[in-house]
């Protein structure tokens, strides 16, 4: 009775899936999710935890912008950018370029420790000197290696924003904290401490000041290019070679910086660059599509060719 009753109830789904007991369900488009996935959600390119960490704001602020400091690297720069989130996308109010330290007598070497901290600085004056904060806020000037606080002096009170590291690692003495300093010193207020600063002991708990201020002047890249100099000459010239061919002595950096920090204390501002035409301008890569008449008399000039030629 059970072995009949079973053969009737297969043979009673064969019915409604004649050929094979196990189906494929095909969903047409409207049972699919509508949901549209960002390309910087798909590439891995955003931590949206941090993000959502970073932009969401308090309600009885209701409206008001919460500035973010991003830093992000390249293989040839470092981009600082001070932005805030609206729902239509983000938004930059300003924003400096390494590159940009070659107006101030920087030819060489935009992506180290010392060239981060002169874009944030850099970034941090032109910011408050849009919103004419730069008198009131100077930032620090001397012992760059000691912790800095902005705090409110006048009824202005400092331009707050928060660090946006976006996907490099935050280990002690990363470059990204360097850019940090540099605001910082520049007259922002970013909530920080001095735990990952490059000088500090993790056992000791504990800052060096001192070592700080040496990579912030670029002391710690001459020591090493006077060390490689003497014992492997032929390395410093490969390793410093855009130092030596814009004639910069790579083992002298402490005073060259010192000096683009006094320059860009005294003219943060942005310089356009000219636009120059590339040299195939107004040159057509696409030909322009042709009539009958004129393929045909094409034809011809070549079957006239060919004729000659013979």
């Amino acid at each position: 009775m059970v072995a009949c009753t079973f053969l009737g109830a297969q043979k009673k789904r064969d019915s409604h899936f004649p050929g094979n007991t196990f189906q494929k369900l095909t969903l047409f488009p409207s049972h699919r999710s509508t949901t549209q996935l960002s390309s910087s959600f798909i590439t891995g390119k955003t931590d949206y935890q941090a993000r959502r960490a970073l932009i969401a704001q308090d309600k009885n602020k209701y409206n008001t912008p919460k500035y973010r400091f991003v830093v992000r690297f390249t293989n040839k720069r470092v981009i600082c950018q001070i932005v805030y989130a609206t729902i239509a996308g983000d938004v930059t109010v300003c924003q400096a370029d390494s590159l940009e330290l070659d107006r101030y007598g920087l030819k060489a070497g935009y992506t180290n420790y010392p060239a981060t901290y002169a874009t944030g600085l850099l970034c941090a004056r032109r910011m408050l000197t849009k919103y004419n904060l730069a008198e009131t806020y100077e930032g620090k000037t001397e012992d760059l290696g000691e912790d800095y606080h902005v705090e409110a002096e006048g009824d202005a009170r400092p331009f707050k924003c928060f660090l946006d590291t976006g996907l490099v690692r935050t280990s002690t003495g990363a470059r990204v904290f360097a850019a940090m300093k540099g605001a910082s010193d520049g007259g922002l207020d970013i909530p920080h401490n001095e735990k990952r600063f490059a000088g500090y002991d993790l056992q000791d708990k504990s800052h060096d000041p001192d070592t700080l201020e040496r990579y912030i002047k670029g002391g710690v890249v001459a020591e090493y290019a006077e060390e490689m100099q003497e014992e492997e000459p032929e390395k410093f010239e490969a390793h410093f070679s855009k130092y030596l061919a814009a004639d910069q002595d790579p083992t002298e950096l402490e005073e060259l910086y010192e000096e683009i920090h006094d320059a860009i204390r005294e003219d943060p501002s942005f310089t356009k660059k000219p636009r120059s035409k590339p040299a195939d301008a107004g040159k057509k890569f696409k030909l322009p599509k042709l009539t009958y008449e004129q393929k045909k008399a094409n034809l011809k000039a070549k079957i006239e060719a060919l004729r000659a030629e013979a």
